[in-house]
């Protein structure tokens, strides 16, 4: 079992879903972040004061996947994400050492679904 971590920028975010529906990747958690990296950041001025801006809008997809689905759904999110730009955004994959579904109590491989 893995936890795919994604950060993408948020106009992505309706492309990513379905490129992570049509992998067979249905269930995930997503949240609005904010985030700096490589992208760095911009200058704006208000009131007369400059002021710069590191911190972007991003969208955070967190999916727990059993291992035969890490790679389409990784693929499905670069697929979705990627516009060739800098800022499209990091995956990360981690070892997910137990899930369990609270409803029914199962656990391992067949709580993820």
């Amino acid at each position: 079992m893995k936890l795919i971590i994604a950060v993408v920028q948020p106009e992505k975010l309706t492309d990513v879903k379905q490129a992570l529906t049509e992998a067979s990747v249905g269930k995930m958690t997503v949240s609005s972040v904010i985030g700096c990296g490589s992208q760095g950041g911009y200058t704006e001025t208000y009131r007369g004061a400059e002021t710069e801006v590191n911190l972007l809008d991003k969208v955070r997809f967190e999916i727990a996947v059993n291992d035969d689905f890490v790679k389409p759904a990784v693929d499905a999110i670069v697929k979705g994400a990627r516009s060739g730009n800098i800022g499209d955004g990091k995956i990360f994959v981690v070892p997910l050492e137990e899930c369990i579904r609270v409803r029914t109590g199962e656990a391992g491989s067949d709580a993820i679904g």
